[in-house]
């Protein structure tokens, strides 16, 4: 039960992520979308919400992982985090221009 946390931020970050897909951003701070135009909003949520997405779901792998093999959980987390945050890191840089 101590790593109910780890399933409920997951569960959020998967949400959020199909919010940002589906092209609502407003999920994303006022200063990461700044730059983005208009005509790259829905590439911009595509890009932001595949990385929040694969975040969520490392988090629930992580929580799942952790009932069977709990030593397991952070190899198979850590490289989908890392992919996730790269995602992101991409669209903030090709559509925003840079990262703030």
């Amino acid at each position: 039960m101590e790593n109910v946390m780890l399933l409920v931020i997951g569960i959020v970050a998967t949400v959020i992520g199909v919010v940002n897909i589906r092209g609502n951003i407003s999920t994303i701070h006022s200063y990461n979308r700044r730059n983005v135009r208009e005509e790259d909003v829905p590439l911009y949520g595509k890009a932001v919400g595949t990385g929040t997405l694969l975040i969520g779901v490392a988090l629930i792998l992580a929580y799942l992982v952790a009932f069977w093999k709990g030593g397991l959980a952070p190899y198979i987390a850590i490289p989908v985090l890392v992919l996730g945050f790269a995602c992101i890191l991409y669209g903030q840089i090709k559509y925003n221009h840079g990262i703030f």
